[in-house]
């Protein structure tokens, strides 16, 4: 697939660079990075480089927050009883995790619930709430679910039940006489930063950043030392980082301070799962929480039930917790093999069927599980870089996950759409949607009617925070690249580039053969560096190669590994150290014949 790369204008953005080299004394390299990524205040950009907890907003801020601590202290008070209404991904278990682990520190009287997917769906049910109101529960308190819960909320009302609602997902927008308008269930609290009337000032925490606000907020109210809130950020990170919002302002500070605390974590559980996925005793970075620890305790609500993660986290005995970080990381493995199957289906049926070019890509199957079509569409969505829609059978209807590009606002898009859908909820990059078979084609052919992407729209961009040639690295480079850490959305790796380099030798390493390390020669040396990328890299320049020079040309390379061809590379520099020798590597981003 082709990619438009481009360097970021420096221009009318050198007055806030020179200020902060100024101002807070750093290099033009970190300046350069800070502006790029839309940090140009000296205030904001000396605490990016220096977050402090203190830094934390005033959870008091939420609108609602001071009627659901109201509600919830009385119900500590009384011992009435408290149903935690949590999600079945890694941010509702987490979520859940840490109202469980501070309702308990609060010696509250209550219970958890996390739905199952295929037979309850996303969010509240109203079957569940009958069950809770007969169970005795007084107060249904939500997290990462319940802003779009009309019906289930207005139930739990009609049964005398108190509702909180702690969310973060868009507040869901209704034609009302041809004008679209936002409303929000009857609870009697709803926090959502999403709120239009919320003061809060940072608008992208996830719902277990807003469920840990909660707590930290009774705590307060309840003279809980001050730092004992602290203990529940590393729960707050793993779900930050897995729910793919953006790591600036408070989230990159819980990102920050959670890996830290993760490290040491003394959760029984946590230090279970890291044991088990291979990661003790290693520094466990962002790349892991999103990797390897989140999909683990995703894989538990995807095939078989989320509880079990749960149960996982709030675990003290170290038997049982060795026995479910096995069986995380078991199902993980399972779930690894279905997506593999189902992607290659899906990507049988886009080209069989000639969609390829569809600006939208809606694909109906019912023999991908259910629980996957979010990862399947979002893997289609990188490979054809278009807006995807994956549907499955479900157990009713027919349900489906979306993800999309930055150009697309599928949350929107979709609402445009409501005639077609029975359910259905979201944000701009993501969607979880219901409809009736007889629907599917309407609903594809109104999306593909609407859609208003351009072909430069459909292009992959590639944003190149500067040039910088691979014979000036240095450990000086690697500081200012390791300072702007935690990497995720909204605070991506830094990338450079360079043109021209030549390359001496390519190997495909790897027991899944995923992983390409190429030689590079250093210009006006006999030395070189060593640079490696993985998963598509390897098939672009497989691609890249044989189109210029030859299928024989790539089979003899590949099979002697002996090459002398120029590339021109986006990377990021790193230390590679191995069996005590510590080198300078380049981590591929991506590579241009």
């Amino acid at each position: 697939m082709k990619e438009k790369w481009f360097l970021i204008n420096e221009k009318d953005e050198k007055e806030y660079i020179d200020k902060l080299m100024k101002d807070i004394n750093i290099d033009y390299y970190t300046a350069k990075l800070l502006v790029n990524r839309g940090i140009k205040d000296t205030t904001e950009a000396y605490d990016f480089l220096h977050p402090s907890m203190n830094e934390f907003h005033d959870g008091f801020l939420m609108k609602d927050m001071d009627k659901a601590v109201d509600i919830i202290s009385s119900a500590i008070i009384s011992q009435s009883k408290i149903a935690i209404y949590g999600d079945y991904d890694c941010d509702g278990v987490m979520s859940t995790v840490i109202l469980y682990k501070g309702l308990s520190t609060l010696k509250a009287d209550f219970k958890y619930h996390i739905p199952d997917r295929e037979l309850e769906g996303y969010g509240m049910n109203c079957e569940r709430i009958k069950k809770l109101n007969e169970e005795g529960c007084e107060v249904i308190l939500t997290c990462d679910n319940g802003i779009a819960a009309f019906e289930e909320v207005a139930l739990a009302k009609s049964l005398g039940m108190k509702v909180v609602v702690t969310d973060h997902h868009d507040i869901p927008m209704f034609d009302d006489d041809g004008v679209m308008v936002k409303r929000m269930p009857e609870a009697d609290a709803v926090i959502d930063i999403k709120r239009e009337d919320c003061r809060y000032p940072f608008k992208n925490l996830c719902g277990a950043a807003t469920a840990l606000k909660l707590i930290k907020c009774l705590y307060e109210k309840f003279d809980i030392h001050n730092d004992k809130w602290k203990e529940l950020i590393q729960f707050a990170a793993i779900a930050t980082v897995c729910d793919v919002v953006d790591l600036k302002d408070e989230n990159r500070m819980i990102v920050k301070f959670g890996l830290k605390q993760i490290e040491n974590t003394d959760n029984v559980g946590l230090k279970c799962l890291i044991e088990e996925t291979g990661l003790k005793d290693r520094k466990i970075t962002a790349t892991h929480l999103g990797f390897v620890i989140g999909p683990s305790i995703n894989a538990t609500g995807r095939l078989e039930s989320a509880s079990i993660s749960v149960e996982l986290f709030t675990c003290n005995d170290i038997d049982k917790a060795k026995e479910l970080s096995k069986k995380l990381v078991d199902l993980n493995r399972e779930r690894q093999e279905l997506t593999t199957d189902s992607i290659e289906s899906v990507n049988k049926y886009i080209e069989d069927n000639n969609m390829q070019n569809d600006k939208v890509l809606l694909v109906y199957s019912g023999e991908i599980h259910e629980s996957i079509a979010g990862i399947v569409a979002g893997k289609i969505k990188e490979k054809y870089y278009r807006p995807t829609i994956i549907m499955t059978r479900g157990n009713t209807i027919p349900k489906g996950s979306g993800r999309s590009i930055d150009e697309y606002n599928i949350f929107e898009e979709l609402s445009k759409c409501k005639e077609y859908l029975e359910k259905f909820g979201g944000h701009p990059m993501a969607a979880g949607l219901s409809v009736k078979e007889e629907n599917l084609s309407k609903l594809r052919n109104k999306l593909l009617a609407n859609c208003r992407l351009t072909e430069v729209d459909l292009m992959p961009k590639v944003r190149i925070d500067f040039r910088f040639p691979i014979e000036n690295i240095n450990d000086k480079i690697i500081e200012v690249v390791e300072n702007i850490k935690p990497y995720g959305k909204g605070n991506p790796a830094p990338i450079m580039a360079e043109r021209n380099l030549r390359v001496t030798r390519v190997w495909i390493l790897g027991k899944d053969k995923n992983v390409i390390k190429f030689r590079i020669a250093m210009k006006n040396s006999y030395k070189t560096i060593d640079a490696i990328g993985f998963g598509n890299i390897i098939d672009n320049f497989k691609s890249m190669y044989e189109e210029k020079y030859g299928e024989e040309a790539l089979l003899k390379v590949l099979d002697s590994s002996y090459a002398d061809f120029n590339m021109d590379i986006i990377y990021v520099p790193s230390i590679n150290e191995y069996n005590g020798i510590r080198s300078y590597q380049l981590d591929i981003k991506s590579i241009r014949l």
